[in-house]
């Protein structure tokens, strides 16, 4: 029995998954939570020395936690995940530049043509073979060759069309878990500062109200990034949906102009 290899993009998708985690933990190690201890500090001897002192936001204490950490692992790899995607989609377009059908204004298309017009298309580097292009141009000639109906041929080819816009939808599901998982992350963190909050509420009936303000710290600032790092990752989502959409329709666009209308029957 043969040993299937791993889809490449499963490959990618897991490499990108460790290198996100590896990249953002050491920046958190190495620079974000020193810096955070470091401001609370100064934070804390100044609150102390004046009690009318307002500490500024720092970015630094907003991302700190484990929560933020964690929602921007998961934006880089969305990020990374979307970066593949979108390198295939400009990939496929380049196709777009190019005259795959040998034909002038004029010119008309028979039958009989067709397995000649077929061969710079199945000539095509091996990497091109499985994009949308090639595929809807000789399911196109195929179907002209074998039924002689234009008819035919172009319900083929907006057959084709249609299923690819499927493939591409549903191919970006990790992604909207991604940005629906991402909120959910933060409302832990919120979850979490508000249970600490409320397990030194004794303290602050006593006066000292320093463990409660920080533990809310937690569960706001959590929540904050969370939703901020969301809308950010569904606008680069959308963005890619509308890159994948138009080339679908200049796909379609590209068969009617460049095949369609130069088919003929005797």
């Amino acid at each position: 029995m043969k040993n299937k290899q791993l889809p490449f993009e499963f490959v990618y998708q897991l490499f990108s998954l460790i290198m996100s985690v590896i990249v953002v933990h050491a920046v958190y190690v190495a620079m974000v939570r020193p810096r955070a201890s470091i401001i609370l500090e100064q934070m804390a001897i100044q609150m102390s020395a004046d009690i009318n002192f307002v500490p500024e936001r720092s970015i630094w204490v907003l991302i700190r936690d484990y929560e933020q950490e964690t929602c921007f692992i998961l934006l880089l790899w969305a990020v990374a995940i979307m970066v593949y995607k979108a390198v295939a989609a400009a990939r496929e377009r380049s196709l777009l530049q190019m005259d795959l059908v040998q034909v002038v204004d004029g010119m008309s298309i028979l039958p009989e043509d067709t397995r000649e017009l077929s061969r710079p298309i199945q000539a095509l580097p091996q990497k091109f073979a499985a994009s949308l292009l090639p595929r809807a141009l000789l399911t196109a000639l195929h179907r002209f060759r074998s039924t002689r109906n234009i008819q035919d041929v172009s319900d083929a080819v907006r057959t084709i069309c249609e299923s690819e816009s499927d493939r591409l939808d549903s191919e970006l599901s990790m992604v909207r878990y991604i940005a629906w998982a991402i909120p959910s992350v933060g409302f832990i963190g919120t979850v979490r500062g508000i249970g600490d909050a409320l397990g030194q509420a004794h303290r602050a009936v006593e006066g000292d109200i320093t463990g409660v303000t920080q533990s809310l710290g937690v569960a706001f600032n959590s929540t904050f990034i969370a939703l901020v790092i969301s809308i950010v990752l569904m606008f680069l989502l959308h963005q890619l949906q509308l890159v994948q959409e138009r080339l679908v329709l200049d796909t379609q666009d590209y068969c009617d102009n460049r095949l369609l209308q130069h088919l003929q029957v005797r």
